[in-house]
């Protein structure tokens, strides 16, 4: 288990039934970043992930 794992698997406990949009997500990322600059890339990274999921031609 990735240290990480710990992270998520509280995010899905403790909120695992709630439904959100990508717009409210995105605001949190920028909110998060926001509070916390250093983190700017990674968060970056996985919003472009994210968002580029169906994209055939990154396979």
């Amino acid at each position: 288990m990735y240290f990480t794992d710990r992270g998520l698997e509280e995010l899905e406990a403790r909120r695992g039934d709630e439904e959100v949009t990508f717009a409210w997500l995105a605001e949190q990322m920028r909110t998060f970043v926001d509070l916390n600059p250093e983190f700017e890339n990674p968060v970056e990274r996985l919003a472009t992930w994210l968002a580029r999921l169906d994209d055939e031609d990154d396979e």
